[in-house]
């Protein structure tokens, strides 16, 4: 114990002062667990396929198709419009054949004739409306009568023209410069029936409305003697 006093008075011991030492853990190994701890702290999604899978090595690089490969624009006019059985040659080299006519295996039906003529001033449909409602008489006769065709016959010339429609007589004459087709077509059923030729040519037309103040009798059979 004295000593140990004397060497403390002297600032000398002979046994070495205590140390602190810090002491690391021991390295973890990295085939115990250390992939599962990486993938809970990493949110990034895996790469599918993988990096080094067959199917992307296999794969190419996508290519970025134009407006004209999407959708091609249309042939040339003179390469679409050609008539079956035509010669080929005719339109290939000219592109300006698909103007022209092409012909076909028959001809197309012409129009049919306008049968209506230029009237005279004051003939128009609507002045033969206001003739008829004027008060003018137009029929001619003081009543209405049996007319055989024996007697319609006489009545065939143009300042004396009858006719007959769906069984009724009309005095056609003061309506001759009225009519569209001119007075000539309208004389062809002067003195007759005239019920078929008028169905054929004016079968929307209402013949009581057209000539309803010419009325002179009805169609009746030829008595018998």
């Amino acid at each position: 114990m004295t000593s140990y006093f004397r060497n403390w008075l002297t600032g000398t011991t002979s046994d070495p002062v205590p140390t602190l030492n810090r002491v690391s853990p021991p390295p973890e190994n990295d085939d115990e667990g250390s992939d599962t701890a990486t993938e809970g702290d990493d949110d990034t999604p895996p790469a599918f396929p993988s990096l080094s899978s067959a199917q992307r090595v296999q794969s190419s690089t996508p290519r970025i198709l134009t407006d004209s490969q999407l959708m091609p624009p249309p042939p040339l006019p003179h390469l679409v419009q050609r008539t079956p059985g035509a010669d080929r040659e005719a339109h290939s080299g000219n592109p300006s054949s698909s103007l022209t006519v092409l012909e076909t295996t028959q001809r197309p039906a012409k129009p049919s004739k306008n049968r209506k003529v230029a009237l005279a001033p004051g003939h128009s449909p609507l002045d033969w409306a206001n003739l008829k409602t004027s008060g003018k008489d137009l029929r001619g006769v003081e009543m209405l009568s049996r007319i055989p065709p024996s007697v319609l016959k006489q009545h065939n010339k143009r300042d004396d023209a009858w006719a007959a429609f769906y069984g009724k007589v009309y005095n056609m004459t003061p309506y001759l410069a009225f009519h569209p087709g001119g007075e000539r077509e309208l004389m062809r059923v002067a003195g007759r029936d005239g019920t078929k030729l008028f169905a054929s040519t004016h079968a929307w037309v209402s013949v009581d409305l057209m000539l309803d103040a010419c009325l002179v009798g009805f169609l009746v059979p030829e008595p018998s003697s």
